[in-house]
């Protein structure tokens, strides 16, 4: 894996894990920073529905999703927090010696359909996945905003932040420069320690469905004000 000093990673092997808005979003923003990007799909014959989520861009490649985190450098859980570990347990082996970003969260839907009650509460679901996935590099972060916001920081008329949980400092540096990529400024950037801060950044998408009831799908992130 190359670096290319502090503005970002320089080209990387990207595997996104999930073709729904949130990782057709981050895919077409990575392949328009220059890194090799494959969106995997859960299911065979549904490139389709890949290629919508990746826009038009003809950069980025589909592959389902074992095959996807066997080949990548890094990997991007952007697959429904409720189901990640039992899915991504399965790829033990490809996940191996990798880092691991997850962006997701794990709830049970609300009758609305919005985040209800945690699936891990006590935990969060990066510990878990480190736990079950202990070869592998777990970095939790852009947990805490609405996806859009993700690959466009700048949106937001308040600096928003982006935390990062993992127990491996290098890796954390990794995923900082993809935050970079994405737009993020090093000052918006909050770095808060081991992966079992990552329970505290879970718990704000309970504050995620009351924002969403009164102000509609509008862009927000929860930020650390100074």
């Amino acid at each position: 894996m190359t670096t290319s000093g502090t503005t970002g990673t320089g080209t990387t092997s990207i595997g996104i894990l999930g073709t729904g808005r949130v990782g057709g979003n981050l895919a077409r923003r990575l392949a328009s920073a220059g890194h090799d990007v494959t969106l995997g799909h859960r299911r065979g014959g549904i490139e389709e529905a890949a290629a919508r989520a990746a826009g038009t861009d003809p950069s980025i490649r589909f592959a389902d999703q074992r095959s996807t985190a066997r080949t990548a450098d890094i990997v991007i859980n952007a697959t429904p927090g409720d189901t990640a570990l039992e899915r991504l347990t399965e790829f033990r082996a490809e996940l191996a010696g990798k880092i691991l970003v997850d962006v997701s969260n794990a709830t049970h839907d609300a009758p609305d359909g919005l985040p209800g009650d945690l699936v891990h509460p006590g935990s969060s679901l990066a510990e878990q996945l480190q736990h079950a996935l202990p070869a592998t590099r777990v970095v939790k972060t852009l947990n805490t905003m609405l996806f859009t916001v993700m690959t466009a920081p700048e949106s937001l008329s308040t600096p928003p932040t982006a935390f990062l949980s993992g127990n491996d400092d290098d890796a954390k540096k990794v995923v900082a420069g993809l935050l970079a990529d994405l737009g993020w400024r090093p000052e918006w950037i909050e770095d808060l320690g081991d992966i079992s801060t990552a329970r505290a950044t879970e718990a704000l998408i309970l504050l995620v469905p009351h924002v969403l009831r009164r102000r509609g799908f509008h862009p927000f992130a929860v930020s650390l004000a100074r």
